[in-house]
């Protein structure tokens, strides 16, 4: 996606930044009209955001 994150601060920034446009996208559903395919975008994004929680946690030993 990107340069490599280092720096703790920007490691949380960006964290913050994919955990808000996540909940961008969640306030964004209409559950009327939401399909598997949408849930599956969702679970998606947050298995990267985990992905990406335990890279940083790692990178941080």
């Amino acid at each position: 996606m990107g340069n490599a994150v280092q720096d703790k601060d920007a490691q949380v920034d960006y964290l913050k930044q994919r955990l808000n446009m996540f909940l961008d996208v969640l306030d964004a559903i209409e559950p009327e009209h939401t399909d598997l395919e949408d849930i599956d975008r969702l679970i998606q994004m947050i298995d990267d955001l985990e992905m990406k929680c335990e890279q940083f946690k790692k990178d941080s030993k």
